[in-house]
């Protein structure tokens, strides 16, 4: 056991994978639903909880509406194995269907275990390089379950937020997954709070993917989260992005 001990994720995916057994691909026994559209049932009564007035208006002008979406692994896409599933791709192609007149560019600037502090770093280069009007901003799962939650963490993001609104950009923040690895330290919990609050206090966007997995989750619905018990798989990307994308487009009216 000492030569694992160097490897604390590693211990701690396998007690979460050990604890709650592996991931179902499948959806509950009787229901004919995929589990994506199963997962978007609990979609109701949820929000992004501040307006998107800046993309409304350029959606009601008919211009090209540039979104970059930053974050992580999720962000990429991982476990979807390119297929175009990842969220990001997934909400575009919502909203396309929402707004058939919109004209997107999607910019995706997720980076395989990146943390906030990571996320930040590139702000310049991989975001507002781009001039978006709406940042996505995936972020605190690396941090509450492999890197650990910064204490001045809260200061720094709402600087980063204030930054992306002084560039006139809205800003959409998502949450952490509902998945058994990040379920294991109970750092998710401050991290939610934090997101929340910095949302709440910034008046920006807070799309909250934590509960949604949540409620579909423990209601029974299956194969949401990867083999690896972290990740979305390919019907959690579905059921997140198509979510997303109608809250943007709720709060874009």
């Amino acid at each position: 056991m000492r030569r694992f001990s160097r490897f604390p994720g590693l211990l701690l995916l396998l007690a979460a994978l050990f604890a709650c057994g592996p991931a179902s691909h499948a959806q509950s026994p009787g229901n004919s639903a995929s589990p994506s559209d199963a997962c978007l049932a609990f979609k109701r009564g949820l929000s992004l909880g501040a307006p998107l007035s800046g993309i409304k208006a350029k959606l009601q002008a008919g211009k090209t509406l540039t979104i970059v979406a930053l974050g992580s692994s999720s962000t990429t896409g991982f476990g979807t194995f390119g297929s175009g599933g990842a969220f990001p791709d997934v909400m575009k192609k919502e909203l396309l269907r929402l707004r058939p007149s919109a004209r997107i560019e999607l910019i995706n600037s997720g980076r395989i275990m990146d943390n906030i502090p990571g996320n930040i770093a590139r702000l310049d280069s991989d975001v507002l390089h781009y001039k978006p009007d709406l940042v996505v901003w995936q972020l605190g799962s690396n941090d509450a379950v492999w890197r650990g939650i910064a204490d001045n963490v809260k200061e720094t993001l709402t600087d980063a937020v204030k930054r992306l609104k002084a560039a006139n950009a809205d800003v959409v923040l998502v949450d952490l997954q509902y998945a058994p690895v990040v379920l294991v330290a109970s750092r998710h919990v401050r991290m939610e709070k934090i997101i929340a609050d910095v949302a709440r206090e910034q008046n920006v966007g807070h799309f909250p993917r934590f509960l949604l997995m949540k409620r579909a989750t423990e209601a029974g619905v299956k194969g949401l989260v990867w083999w690896d018990g972290l990740h979305n798989s390919a019907e959690g990307h579905k059921c997140v992005g198509v979510a997303l994308a109608q809250m943007i487009d709720a709060a874009a009216r």
